[in-house]
């Protein structure tokens, strides 16, 4: 088919009703587009079918992930320049793809549709998310969600992650490498919950084990940590044998709602909430609050999305629900913040980390290209693409304040309104503080 990649940016072009902003290359070598533009590149014709099959997000994600699109050139910038075509950055650029009243809507379908070649689309590729079943946010159904998400390897992630093993925001200064940011993380959460020795320490979503080894080495505390992978279970027990601290840490396969032995003096809870959803956020509220004692500290460390002025438009993000975090939701803070008010507890400082987690995101899809070939043979090509789209994607939402990432430090008063917090505001700042009952 002569010059698939002219015909491809006219009818782009026609749609958004402007120049296209990145170059073409097609499957017939055809280019077309700004030169120097970074290279949107459509190696097989297929990826279109799968386009007219499921505009929008979902059907670009299949393409991508399938090996069918790809971007040459700086990918961020790619991202930058077609974020309305590749995820939701708006209602304008989110009708634009589907095959609505609009005529030029229409044409597009009637354009693509004569380059797309024999029907039907292709299957969805192996790494996209089967077919769910049940009440959002069951037992069974969380387990299988976390599941998809973190036993796809402990390999893959070492490269993805590093040797922190941490998979949630550092905390950055000037001159910080990946690792010493995330060991002041992990230092900041611990001094923030006031952790002293023989403190129990319950670590929700304890990953594989980094908070953990890091409370109970440096801040003596006796803790347990909790997870539904049975792969980073296995991963955080043979660190804890390593480290000598089996006597100090319990790693645990269990859901947050069948914990029952409290009380504990502190809990965190890093980068899990994002999981249990607004059905069940409140029992999560409640549930942490019975397993602490009076005085003690939760500290919740929470991806946050931009409040809608709808929030019953509100919709789980197509490509991170079909391969990323199924079922995962995000909420405005000040949501998060009114539930967990509303479970009991105090709420005592919020640090918002947005710009942070851009740059530790940069950092982990530079691991990943830097170890792409070991990536791909501990996992699949498919599984690597999901990644390292999903994470320069998210990098430029932090960016933009499309989503952002907090700290909210809460505290279980005691029966008469005392808080055991330490008078000075971000005493956790300074080097020593003292509690006070008052």
């Amino acid at each position: 088919m002569a010059d698939a990649a002219s015909r491809l940016t006219a009818l782009a072009e026609e749609l958004l009703s402007e120049p296209l902003p990145v170059r073409i290359r097609a499957w017939d070598g055809s280019e077309s587009g700004p030169p120097g533009a970074p290279v949107l590149v459509i190696r097989r014709r297929r990826a279109l079918r799968r386009l007219l099959w499921k505009p929008g997000e979902l059907g670009l994600a299949r393409a991508w992930v399938a090996g069918e699109i790809d971007v040459e050139g700086d990918l961020y910038e790619a991202l930058d320049r077609i974020a309305g075509l590749l995820w939701d950055r708006g209602a304008d650029a989110k009708d634009a793809v589907h095959p609505v009243r609009d005529p030029r809507v229409r044409a597009f379908a009637r354009g693509l549709l004569g380059l797309a070649g024999p029907w039907p689309p292709p299957a969805p590729p192996a790494e996209e998310v089967r077919r769910r079943t049940g009440p959002l946010h069951t037992r069974r159904r969380d387990k299988e969600a976390i599941s998809h998400h973190y036993d796809v390897g402990n390999d893959f992630y070492a490269l993805v992650l590093g040797p922190s093993m941490v998979y949630s925001c550092a905390y950055w200064q000037d001159g910080s490498t990946l690792e010493d940011a995330q060991r002041d993380k992990l230092d900041l959460v611990c001094r923030k919950l006031g952790l002293k020795e023989g403190d129990r320490l319950l670590d929700v979503g304890c990953g594989w084990g980094s908070m953990a080894i890091h409370a109970a080495r440096h801040y003596g505390a006796r803790v347990t940590g909790i997870t539904l992978s049975r792969e980073q279970a296995a991963h955080a027990r043979k660190r804890i044998a390593e480290e000598g601290l089996t006597d100090r840490i319990e790693i645990r396969v269990q859901d947050y709602r069948d914990v029952h032995d409290g009380p504990y003096d502190a809990i965190s809870s890093i980068g899990m909430a994002e999981h249990v959803g607004s059905v069940r956020y409140r029992e999560y509220a409640e549930d942490l609050y019975a397993l602490l004692r009076p005085g003690g500290r939760l500290l919740n460390h929470q991806i946050a999305r931009r409040p809608e002025r709808d929030e019953d438009a509100y919709h789980i993000d197509a490509f991170i629900d079909a391969y990323v975090f199924p079922d995962g939701e995000l909420a405005p803070v000040g949501r998060t913040l009114a539930t967990l008010e509303e479970a009991g507890f105090e709420a005592r400082d919020v640090e918002a980390l947005r710009e942070h987690y851009a740059l530790t995101l940069r950092q982990w899809v530079a691991n990943l290209e830097r170890h792409w070939e070991q990536a791909v043979r501990a996992t699949s090509p498919g599984r690597a693409r999901v990644w390292r789209l999903y994470m320069a994607a998210s990098a430029l939402s932090f960016e933009r304040n499309k989503i952002g990432v907090n700290q909210i430090l809460a505290v279980r008063p005691l029966d008469g309104g005392g808080s055991r917090m330490p008078l000075r505001a971000r005493a956790w700042t300074e080097d020593a503080h003292t509690d006070t009952d008052a």
